[in-house]
């Protein structure tokens, strides 16, 4: 494992900041003993008190990670629970060392002698429980923030994609080729449906801000003005069919994450094909999940362990990654060949909805 690896190894953070935590506690005790002049046999109690309580913090451990993704009240009573046990378990051998060894067989008085110090020793382990899920708030807040970096950066990067893609000459040469030929058919109204499209699509992309997520339907309906455009290049051999669930129409999606996938769908599969392609869309909640299908039916393409071959779809991987650091494990991505040909794209994100 490599020194920056180890380093963000939450087994190692934890075992070098608990070292270091117990290793100023002992110190501490160390220094109270040498002030109040305690005898040499006193600092091997210390060493066992400091030794007991190190060893306990990592059976704590495992019982705040059961209950980390819990209520607040949940993980306050847990926290208050387990540091009033644990300090039970620390102060009996402790007190036991105490009477039996460095007071060398002094009988107490009476048995609850042997939990002296536990309020002490609770306190110093509920001081211990709030670090310790201070610290976890704090390490998560720093993922979420560096997760919402990557986010950005992606989406600027999507977005400069989509840009690029609009103001190619070529793209623009063929928009405008289309409109050009339907005035001279003095197909009028069609022409005229067709500078609205392009510059809808054009005003979206420009006045879209990347980070916003928008509704399923506000996306679909970008994408028809994209296609509507496209299909003039294409005519009849590019056929849609989309199906959205009423449900899923209000349904938050990241903004321009569709049409990079869709742009895949046209460059591989439509114009592979002299006879052209459908691209088919599909939307619908299922358990509070706003499940997505993209399909083709082109030529397809071999995948190698469930991945696009190097050098194919490189919106595809744009996009999966953008869903990877907004939702991380709260979602899935998988891209398989459909039948009988083509390729297909899944997608599963958490249901939300505009308040």
């Amino acid at each position: 494992m490599h020194r920056e690896q180890l380093i963000q190894n939450k087994n190692y953070q934890f075992l070098a900041l608990n070292i270091a935590g117990w290793l100023g506690y002992s110190l501490t005790s160390y220094a109270s003993a040498y002030y109040w002049d305690k005898p040499a046999k006193y600092y091997w109690l210390v060493l066992l008190g400091c030794l007991l309580g190190f060893v306990i913090t990592f059976f704590m451990r495992p019982i705040y990670r059961l209950y980390w993704n819990s209520s607040i009240l949940s993980i306050v009573t847990v926290v208050l629970a387990t540091s009033f046990v644990a300090s039970l378990l620390w102060a009996v051998p402790n007190n036991i060392a105490y009477w039996e060894w460095y007071k060398g067989g002094y009988d107490p008085d009476g048995w609850m002698a042997y939990f002296m110090g536990g309020a002490n020793m609770f306190y110093i382990l509920l001081c211990w429980s709030c670090l310790y899920f201070g610290i976890k708030f704090y390490q998560a807040m720093e993922q979420a923030s560096q997760k919402a970096l990557k986010a950005t950066a992606l989406a600027h990067q999507s977005q400069l994609k989509m840009l690029r893609y609009q103001l190619n000459p070529h793209f623009l040469f063929n928009t405008l080729n289309a409109i050009s030929t339907l005035i001279l058919d003095k197909s009028n109204k069609r022409a005229n449906e067709m500078v609205i499209r392009l510059s809808n699509f054009l005003r979206y992309s420009l006045d879209n801000d990347p980070m916003q997520k928008v509704t399923l339907e506000q996306e679909v309906m970008t994408l028809e003005l994209y296609l509507g455009i496209e299909k003039v290049r294409f005519e009849d051999n590019l056929k849609l069919n989309f199906k959205l669930d009423e449900e899923s129409k209000g349904a938050l999606i990241p903004s321009l994450i569709l049409q990079p996938l869709v742009e895949n769908s046209i460059k591989y599969a439509i114009t592979q094909s002299e006879a052209g392609g459908t691209i088919s869309f599909r939307a619908k909640v299922f358990a509070k999940e706003l499940l997505l299908e993209l399909k083709d039916d082109g030529p397809g393409v071999a995948l190698v362990d469930g991945e696009l071959p190097c050098g194919r779809g490189v919106g595809i991987g744009n996009c999966k990654e953008r869903l990877n650091q907004l939702y991380g494990e709260n979602h899935a991505f998988t891209v398989s060949n459909a039948e009988p040909h083509g390729l297909k794209i899944n997608i599963r994100l958490p249901f939300e909805k505009e308040q």
